[in-house]
């Protein structure tokens, strides 16, 4: 049985992003941009200072990887429901941008769950690259607003982050975490045939 003694404080910042989500779209729902926007900013923090104390404690574990993807989703899709909201003419001019970049996102979904039965968390350095380039966006753009390159790079690589995603579940028979990269993929699967050999 798990107890909240089982988890650290990595853990703990990927819950508040979790736990946060409500509580951001209820001021969606009360049409406070500036202070959805702030707080947004600190789930987007807490994703940065989650990853660098699992690391620098070395208190990384399967579970808390999967925690942290669940809570990097939760508030990719919080922040893009306050962008729907607030910048909804952008929305609808790049309408077919946004799911040219969306359908193969759901598609990588889907293959995950089929495969593993849950969500990918490879946190490549493409998936991390992808997920600062989200969330300035998304701040830039609550704060500001859109602009139009920073966004067509963020398709970009959100696209490139995808297909990646999708060759790794491809590569990987059972589900695995923190894979930097497909290059990196490669090289510890030559590593263990040639251990077999």
């Amino acid at each position: 049985m798990l107890t909240f003694k089982n988890y650290n404080i990595a853990d703990w910042f990927s819950f508040y992003r979790i736990i946060s989500a409500p509580f951001l779209l209820i001021l969606i729902w009360f049409d406070v941009k500036l202070i959805f926007t702030w707080f947004l900013l600190i789930s987007y923090l807490t994703d940065a200072i989650d990853g660098y104390l699992a690391r620098k404690l070395k208190i990384t574990s399967p579970r808390g990887s999967q925690l942290d993807s669940f809570g990097d989703q939760i508030t990719l899709l919080v922040g893009l429901i306050g962008l729907l909201y607030f910048e909804t003419e952008f929305i609808k001019t790049n309408l077919l941008l946004i799911l040219i970049a969306l359908i193969p996102y759901l598609l990588q979904m889907i293959i995950a769950y089929l495969k593993y039965g849950k969500a990918t968390a490879f946190h490549t350095y493409l998936a991390k690259l992808s997920a600062v380039l989200q969330s300035i966006f998304i701040l830039w753009s609550l704060f500001f607003s859109p602009q139009d390159a920073l966004f067509y790079i963020m398709i970009i690589i959100g696209l490139l982050e995808t297909f990646e995603e999708i060759a790794l579940i491809f590569m990987y028979d059972r589900w695995a975490s923190d894979v930097k990269g497909i290059y990196w993929a490669l090289r510890d699967k030559r590593r263990l045939k040639n251990r077999a050999l």
